[in-house]
């Protein structure tokens, strides 16, 4: 990953969340919840969560282990989740919120590009809001497949285009009002110029999906559009 989009996301980091919040007006919640359905998890269960930032999706993904462990009778400390970032300042953030609840969540530095994981070793591997900024995305797709176990999960999630009636505000929005918040509250408005712009431009849908194919690491992917279009849930089963 380049370096400039790691120093991007350090200088914003402190405000993430609260962006998150404003921007999406909480609907990013929404999505990540959707995301944990659609992960249909069956204990006990090692997930990998990468591109973690302040570690929303991993957290997710706990309390839905808790949740499922409690109606089912089932111990805890077999379960295992690592949320890991490229971004160290993102990392604080994410260690915090999590030692704050006592989550027994590992928070490790790692790059989706060449993760230090053995293959095999995950049942889930996710990622949000993250693939869009990695230097190439069909590697790192690759290397989330590695470490999952065959008919294992792949689970990305991921800004695209919105379609129909939506996409002209949509646009207009994202062009407008993005940069002037971030300013406003980051501090920093080429981040979140940067930000929608590369949204618009990433392959989503169907040609995301052909991406996820050409890797040959799937023996069957589906992809799923949220709120119109402004992101996307695609999942992989790997081989």
């Amino acid at each position: 990953m380049s370096k400039e989009v790691q120093q991007m996301f350090a200088k914003i980091s402190s405000k993430y969340d609260l962006m998150n919040d404003v921007l999406s007006f909480g609907i990013h919640h929404i999505w990540r919840n959707f995301t944990v359905r659609k992960a249909n998890i069956q204990l006990p269960i090692k997930i990998l969560d990468c591109a973690t930032g302040t570690g929303d999706l991993a957290i997710a993904f706990h309390k839905k282990i808790v949740s499922k462990a409690e109606f089912n009778g089932l111990p805890l400390n077999n379960n295992e989740i690592v949320a890991t970032d490229f971004c160290d300042e993102m990392l604080v953030y994410a260690k915090n919120k999590i030692a704050a609840k006592e989550y027994p969540i590992k928070v490790e530095n790692a790059d989706v590009l060449n993760l230090q994981y053995s293959d095999y070793y995950f049942d889930i591997a996710s990622i949000s809001f993250g693939i869009r900024n990695v230097d190439n995305p069909s590697k790192g797709v690759s290397e989330l497949a590695r470490v999952v176990k065959p008919n294992g999960k792949v689970m990305i999630l991921e800004f695209g285009q919105p379609i129909g009636w939506f996409a002209q505000p949509y646009n207009f929005y994202s062009k407008n009002i993005m940069p002037f918040f971030g300013k406003l509250i980051a501090g920093d408005q080429g981040a979140y110029t940067y930000l929608p712009e590369t949204a618009s431009k990433f392959p989503s849908g169907e040609n995301f999906k052909k991406i996820m194919e050409n890797t040959n690491s799937f023996s069957d992917i589906k992809y799923y559009p949220l709120s119109f279009g402004i992101a996307y849930l695609y999942v992989g089963i790997v081989k």
